[in-house]
């Protein structure tokens, strides 16, 4: 119960609701539409999928203030990799925000004249640069777990030949890349917050690449990747302690 009244007394948990219905929508209309579903139908969750994602830009006014101070934040982190990646991905979803914002103004005809997909294309390539810093922040830590591991037990060697995996020297590479992948596994296991963040910004990453046709998929698997990752932001809603940190 504690865990809820937490998660439903801020705003971002109730953005991040309204977009898992969002692409909830885009992924049952695609569904349906592929198996023959009445034209009137798909049409109104179109429909109910434009409001949703109306209504998350309402919820996302001045968000861009709190990815500038986020980004302030991270400067003074110690570690240079951490604070390159952390600080330049909360600046790219600042301007993200505010591409966004903008877009919001247009959408609510609060400025007409407004060029709409030029900005929307313009969100979306911060928001691409912004999932490549995360990504790139999560395989750094994914490094330096996995090296810890391997540092503070026997050696990797030893212990894949203990295993039975191999005896010589020099393992065969076929061999060595399955130790490599069992010990990702391991650490992955060990670090919910880290695969739970991994996982979230690849499958955002597939978004704006579709949206700014990198590479092009099809909006039921937008809105396949849009769900799971909203319902992975949820739970790290529900449960702090899932988040990554810093």
């Amino acid at each position: 119960m504690d865990s809820w009244v937490r998660f439903s007394g801020q705003s971002q948990a109730k953005e991040r609701l309204i977009r898992a219905a969002q692409y909830a929508c885009t992924l049952l209309g695609y569904t349906l539409q592929k198996n023959g579903a009445s034209t009137e139908l798909v049409a109104t969750l179109k429909q109910l999928e434009a409001h949703l994602s109306l209504g998350r830009k309402l919820f996302r006014l001045g968000n861009s203030v709190d990815a500038l101070e986020s980004a302030k934040r991270a400067i003074h982190l110690s570690d240079v990799v951490l604070r390159f990646c952390i600080t330049v991905s909360h600046l790219n979803r600042a301007m993200y925000f505010a591409c966004d914002n903008i877009l919001w103004l247009g959408k609510t005809g609060l400025s007409r004249d407004m060029d709409q997909e030029k900005w929307s294309q313009r969100s979306f390539r911060y928001y691409l640069f912004s999932l490549i810093m995360n990504l790139s922040r999560d395989l750094y830590e994914l490094k330096l777990l996995m090296e810890a591991e391997t540092g503070s037990k026997r050696p990797l060697s030893k212990v894949a030949a203990e295993n039975g995996e191999f005896t010589r020297r020099n393992p065969p590479p076929y061999q060595a890349l399955g130790v490599q992948l069992r010990l990702l596994l391991h650490v992955l296991r060990g670090n919910p917050p880290l695969l739970l963040d991994v996982m979230k910004n690849a499958c955002d990453l597939f978004i704006p690449l579709d949206k700014l046709g990198l590479y092009k998929t099809n909006p039921g698997f937008v809105g396949l990747c849009g769900l799971t990752s909203s319902i992975l932001s949820i739970l790290t809603l529900v449960h702090p302690w899932l988040k990554l940190k810093p």
